[in-house]
């Protein structure tokens, strides 16, 4: 990888203004094909273009990001599904997709050598950033660290706290008068292996976040949003999903943009997240999330028999009768709101 070349500097990494004009670059030979190829699947990009941005600012990620790497070493590591993104149109993409604009605030998880943070500084955003490589995180410090904008935390994104993190930062923000503080955003391209943890951390986040925009796996991405009933694809983590949030499967990202390149493509979903006011009306989210999961550990079960720990079958017959379902029914067969009507009538907290 980047054999025969000289590591760089960080200087070379310095925050890209959408002004500066194009520099000259070192001719680098990495193991993949060139950052705009497609290997002959088209891009779908379904997003708007933030006007204030330039679209003729200078490449930040082909050549950067394997400099970056470079200059610190780097391999990347597969234990940390660890796939740099090398198309700087992607990014600008990731971030209209939230609507980043001056003020917000935005967390971003892994920012890796700093590609999509720079497109996310330069939009005008606070950017708090969670890497669990010490070395990427010392990287991407020492390369922001002109900005008093960006903040790194060296910490495991599934293990930390992020909730009073991003709490203790929109309060300092209000503080300062910031009328667009009030809500954070999340834009990430983040390790494919971690993708429904942080998912399930995120999505109840309604009152710190308004938006989540993740760069996903395309499988996961289709089976989080597109899932429909009666189908092997169906299961909790759909019912999770619409519960929290409203998602939408924005465009495809063909794997000729990553480095190392994956063994699969990705594409961008955008979850707009509900504010409690807005959840399905349960008399406990613990309880109701318990009993889903506990229906569908049965999955070709009929719900009668995955739920009899509940109550009587007797009475899971008669309550998916109320509901206007069949005794027989088992829990690919149930949408979300029927879940919700079956469980309010069956559980007792």
């Amino acid at each position: 990888m980047c054999t025969g070349t000289r590591p760089l500097s960080l200087q070379s990494l310095r925050p890209v203004s959408p002004t500066t004009p194009p520099r000259s670059q070192t001719t680098l030979k990495p193991t993949l094909p060139a950052h705009n190829s497609t290997a002959g699947t088209p891009l779908h990009i379904a997003c708007a273009t933030n006007g204030s941005r330039s679209r003729n600012r200078s490449p930040d990620d082909y050549q950067s990001t394997l400099q970056a790497l470079n200059s610190k070493g780097r391999v990347p590591r597969k234990s940390l599904g660890q796939h740099y993104m090398l198309n700087s149109d992607i990014n600008e993409q990731l971030a209209s997709a939230a609507c980043v604009e001056e003020g917000d605030v935005v967390l971003e998880i892994g920012p890796g050598t700093g590609s999509l943070t720079n497109v996310l500084l330069n939009a005008g955003a606070f950017v708090l950033a969670i890497e669990k490589d010490p070395y990427m995180a010392s990287l991407v410090s020492e390369r922001f660290a002109s900005t008093e904008k960006f903040k790194v935390l060296k910490e495991d994104f599934v293990k930390c706290h992020i909730h009073s993190h991003m709490t203790l930062l929109l309060g300092s923000k209000k503080s300062l008068d910031h009328p667009k503080s009030r809500y954070a955003k999340v834009v990430s391209n983040i390790p494919f292996n971690i993708s429904t943890e942080v998912v399930k951390l995120l999505l109840p986040m309604g009152d710190i976040f308004s938006e989540v925009v993740l760069l996903l796996q395309e499988e996961t991405a289709v089976r989080l949003v597109q899932s429909s009933l009666r189908t092997s694809e169906y299961r909790p983590i759909n019912i999770f999903v619409n519960f929290y949030s409203d998602p939408e499967y924005k465009f495809k990202v063909p794997r000729t943009n990553f480095f190392p390149q994956p063994n699969v493509d990705a594409a961008v979903v955008v979850f707009k997240l509900k504010q409690a006011v807005d959840y399905p009306r349960v008399s406990s989210t613990k309880s109701f999330f318990s009993m889903v999961n506990s229906a569908f550990n049965g999955k070709r079960k009929m719900l009668r028999k995955s739920l009899q720990h509940i109550c009587t079958p007797t009475e899971i017959e008669e309550a998916l009768g109320s509901v206007g379902l069949p005794a027989t029914s088992r829990p690919e067969e149930l949408t979300m709101d029927d879940f919700v009507k079956l469980h309010n009538l069956i559980v007792k907290v």
